[in-house]
């Protein structure tokens, strides 16, 4: 058995970026005080979530890889002796951003890094105005803890994603995200999205044996264009088991920095149950490349 320590921080943002970072940075070192090997920050951790808004004027919150934000989580990954996962807006040059993960290693260099590949654009969610869709691929980091398979958010839907992962030797799945209540669908409406979100990943856990972490924002951020009531971003961040089985699910209400120890060798024994990866039949999959099959 093979126990490993996840943290991760289920935070709610302010438009004071520094207090933001100030705080990941008291949470990380907690988390890491209290035992976590394995830290998984939210999506975009470093500020509101700016895309409910198309405004020119965000694009200065994006900042280069390596940069200011990787020099600093480096530091704290080096000094608390953990793998650090963290969500940030890189600026590529100039007209050309992306939504990407950093991760980084125990020792503080970056183990490496993931442009996220699906890309909504919804109201409140306009993110193909901010975001090129990645251009690496969908391939694990490796790090001292084991191949980490990460996507981010809006990829969570997606099982070809997760399949990739897994095929590649994954032995998690991370998604870092950021998603919330529309205010105009009705209570039931709003459950029925949560549990689809909770859901679709749960299911990616079961068809690819693997544990799945999921971490989540958390309270209420305002439209800044009055033209919807801004988001409620649901928490809910959990953890599950290679057979979808939920370790520890937060609440919907209120932050959580919290610890969750996964047994990392359980997926082989799973995957001995359930051959899932043997059974493929490769060779008639073909048209899954097609956008629609008439």
């Amino acid at each position: 058995m093979k126990e490993l320590n996840i943290g991760f921080l289920q935070l709610h943002n302010t438009a004071d970026t520094k207090r933001n970072i100030e705080r990941l940075t008291e949470e990380i070192r907690d988390l890491a005080k209290r035992g976590a090997e394995l830290i998984v920050l939210q999506e975009l951790h470093n500020s509101l979530y700016f895309c409910q808004v198309e405004d020119v004027n965000n694009f200065d919150l994006a900042e280069p890889i390596p940069g200011p934000s990787t020099e600093l989580y480096g530091a704290l990954a080096k000094e608390c002796g953990v793998v650090l996962v963290t969500s940030l807006f890189e600026k590529r040059t100039p007209g050309l951003y992306h939504n990407t993960a950093v991760v980084f290693e125990k020792d503080g260099t970056i183990a490496g890094k993931y442009r996220k590949m699906h890309i909504p654009d919804d109201p409140a969610y306009y993110e193909k105005f901010y975001f090129t869709p990645g251009d690496l691929g969908f391939h694990p980091i490796n790090t001292s803890v084991g191949r980490l398979g990460v996507l981010v958010c809006w990829d969570q839907w997606y099982p070809e994603a997760a399949r990739l992962m897994a095929l590649q030797g994954a032995d998690i799945l991370i998604y870092p995200t950021a998603i919330g209540y529309e205010s105009s669908d009705t209570p039931e409406e709003q459950e029925r999205q949560r549990e689809a979100w909770t859901t679709v990943m749960r299911g990616h856990a079961v068809a690819n044996g693997l544990p799945v972490i999921a971490v989540n924002r958390f309270g209420h951020e305002e439209d800044p264009s009055g033209q919807t009531n801004g988001i409620q971003f649901w928490g809910s961040s959990f953890v599950a088991g290679p057979q979808g089985e939920l370790l520890y699910r937060a609440c919907n209400d209120d932050e959580e920095s919290t610890i969750v120890s996964i047994d990392i060798d359980h997926s082989e024994q799973v995957r001995r149950w359930w051959p899932f990866l043997r059974d493929r039949r490769i060779e008639n999959y073909g048209d899954i490349t097609k956008r629609f099959i008439d």
